[in-house]
Parts: structure tokens; sequence; C-alpha cells
């Protein structure tokens, strides 16, 4: 039997173990994807630490980690229409059932009996990934194996900034993560005309001027609410996006928006209920969104034509690229603080990582 390696969860408690198992066989709906390069993700992270979220989110171990992935399918099956072997895909991580109210309304991002890749089965940090065909994205070529891998989280980003337009308007971004960093080149790229961010880590908030941003706003000197109050004349910012789970800056994102404005909540709260300004919000008369995902397809499109189109470089935001042995030194280095990484890359050739 085949076999390949893969980065396993293989006990309930910190750290992943990279094991060698067979390679998994495909369902007639079903490609097996030759793994070029898949991106390391807070998720990733929580999954590594063993934290309370992941505690109670994670049921099945052992199992395959990760998610953010690109590579060339290499057999697809009977009933494939999406791809065909020799393709260079990526992959929504987002799988939806096809049949819930969800799926059938245009909403499969969200679908009610959604799997998640890498947490509800097995994921794509390994040599092979098997996945449906429905959440296959065809690549342009052109874009290298690291960006190709980042593309569902730039999702994320795509999807919070540009769910409503910017161009020639304020934007405050909440957090410096990597998200929050690919938001700050897509509200640039998009013309938004003022663009703050916020965060705690200087190498991150180094790397947001790099994308973008115009003002930036350090949380543990700076008081953010009234620096965006004087640098929009006391109005408030036309959007705001709040990337970091933070609960102060959940609060002060909305003192900090403008009556009638947009707010979007992405960062995910390490505690459920968190006191929220309930009466603020209604007074407001502001449009607020719950940012799940990425839409399925029509935010694909708009990442690989920025990226395609070379209107956002994310080559800031991509920090480092490693072979998948050095997994360990990897997640390290995204839990160390302070800083000093944005986006770390793992790639199962390590010849790979100067490009196809």
């Amino acid at each position: 039997m085949a076999t390949m390696m893969a980065l396993r969860k293989t006990e309930r408690k910190r750290g992943a173990e990279l094991q060698e198992i067979p390679i998994p066989e495909i369902k007639s709906n079903e490609v097996l994807i030759k793994i070029e390069a898949s991106s390391l993700c807070g998720t990733d992270v929580h999954i590594y630490e063993w934290d309370s979220w992941a505690q109670s989110r994670i049921k099945n171990v052992p199992y395959t980690v990760g998610h953010e992935t690109t590579g060339t399918v290499v057999k697809a099956g009977s009933g494939v229409g999406r791809a065909k072997e020799g393709d260079i895909v990526s992959v929504e991580t987002h799988i939806p059932c096809l049949h819930c109210k969800q799926c059938m309304t245009g909403q499969m991002h969200i679908c009610h009996n959604l799997q998640i890749l890498g947490v509800d089965r097995d994921g794509a940090f390994a040599e092979y990934l098997v996945v449906p065909d429905v959440v296959l994205w065809k690549n342009d070529t052109s874009i290298s194996p690291e960006f190709l891998s980042i593309q569902e989280p730039l999702g994320n980003a795509v999807h919070a900034t540009l769910i409503e337009p910017v161009h020639g308007k304020s934007v405050v971004i909440l957090g410096d993560g990597p998200i929050g960093l690919f938001a700050v080149g897509v509200a640039r790229a998009a013309g938004a005309t003022k663009i703050f961010l916020t965060g705690m880590e200087p190498f991150r908030m180094d790397i947001g001027k790099k994308m973008g941003a115009d003002i930036l706003i350090d949380v543990t000197k700076e008081n953010a609410v009234e620096i965006v109050k004087d640098a929009t004349g006391g109005i408030g910012a036309d959007v705001v996006i709040e990337m970091s789970g933070a609960p102060r800056a959940m609060t002060d994102g909305i003192a900090m928006l403008r009556r009638g404005g947009r707010y979007c909540f992405f960062g995910i709260y390490k505690d459920n209920l968190v006191p929220t300004p309930l009466n603020d919000i209604i007074f407001n008369g502001g449009t607020f969104y719950g940012i799940n995902g990425r839409l399925m397809f029509d935010t694909w499109f708009t990442v690989s034509n920025l990226l395609s189109s070379k209107r956002l470089d994310v080559t800031p935001v991509v920090t480092h690229k490693m072979p998948l042995t050095d997994f360990a030194k990897a997640f390290e280095m995204m839990i160390e603080t302070p800083k000093k990484v944005g986006k770390i890359v793992l790639f199962p050739d390590a010849s790979m990582m100067n490009g196809r």
C-alpha cells in the first residue's frame, strides 16, 4: 500500500506528530491532490496547543490537521466535473452538504451541516489530500504556490472588507494578525482613502504599514477611539472591521464607528458571552455583519483577480517558507511573543519552496 507523510494530531494534548500513513482512496465525487504548499492558521495553533476551544471542538483524534492549501490533482473520481488530472487547485475549506436550505439558497459557505477541512476531517498538512470536487478552485498558475495556499484566509479578508464598497471611505482594521494585515491591503486596493490599523505587535504593525495602512495605533500605549475620532473630524470611521477577538477591540470599534456606518465582526472571542454595548449599536443606526468564511465562489474570483492582476501584493505578510518537517519550529514561531512572523507556508516537498 502506498504511503505518505502527514502531520497528525495523535493525542488530546499539546503537540502533533509527523507520521507515515496510507495515501487515502477517493470516492466518485472526490479528487486526490498532491500538496504543493499549505499555510499555517491561528486555528491550527489552537489545535496544536490543545486549548479549551480545541478540546471542545475537535471530535475525532487521531487525524491530519491543516486546511489552507494548494496542489495538483493526481486522480479524479468518475463523478468529478470541476477539475481533471494535472489541474493546479486550491480548496475551499468549508465543505457543504449541498442539501440544506443554506446550500440551496446560495449560502453554501454557512451550510447547516458544514464540515471544516482539518477540523472535522483529515486536512492538508500532508503529501496528499482527498476532498470532494464541490470545494475545488482551479488556480491561475501564474501565481506562486505560497500565494495560492493563502487564498482561503485572504478570502476572509476580502469578504469582510468588501461585503460593502469601501472606495472613498475611512476604514479601521482592529487586529494585526495575518488576516487583519491582508484586510489592510484589500482596503487599499479597493480605494479606501484613510486606513487605520490597531495592534500590539511592532513587527506586524510594520507589515501593516507596508500593506498600506495610513495610521498605525498601538493599543498598549494609545487611545484608538480618540485617534480615529480626531482623524475623522469627530464623526468616526465609515467602516470598522474587528479581527482580533478582543472584547475591548469590539467595544472600541463600536465607539469609533460613525452613525450609519458599517461594522464587521470577524474575530472569534475566547468567551462566547461578551458584554456588548447593544444600546450603542441600536442608536448608531448602522449595518452590522457577522463574517464566517468566504462566499462560494464569488469571493474566490475576487481573490484570484486581485492576486493575478498584482493590484494586491501580499508579499509582506508571507514572511516565512519552511519544509513540512520543520512544523514544530513553525508552530513555536507562531506562538511565541513578541511576534516575529506574519504568515508561514509549509512545503511537503522542500524543492517547491523556490517555485513550481
